[in-house]
């Protein structure tokens, strides 16, 4: 990832071909992004770096603000949006490295 924090076009069709054959982890239903929603999120991305979440309960708006809020509230980066899946990327930490005994 760039040092901006914004995915470059090489790095976006990357992880759009890793994302292609994710299923989704998340599903937002009618009641939108409820605190649960959002733990789920959290919980995916902090397991995997590219996760797919399926908006079947939204309209296109409330999607794309869906997006942009899952994205500010979990710090990660908006990779796709193709109807009802969107697809989000959080780089993971790198672990640390044990010191010398």
């Amino acid at each position: 990832m760039t040092l901006e924090g914004v995915l470059s076009p090489a790095e976006r069709k990357a992880l759009k071909a890793r994302a292609h054959r994710l299923a989704p982890a998340v599903w937002i239903g009618g009641d939108g992004l409820t605190d649960a929603v959002m733990a789920e999120v959290e919980r995916a991305l902090a397991a995997q770096e590219l996760i797919k979440v399926r908006a079947a309960g939204l309209a296109r708006e409330a999607r794309e603000l869906a997006l942009a809020q899952i994205c500010e509230r979990c710090a990660a980066q908006p990779v796709q949006h193709i109807g009802k899946v969107l697809v989000l990327y959080r780089k993971k930490p790198e672990p640390k490295k044990a010191g010398p005994r």
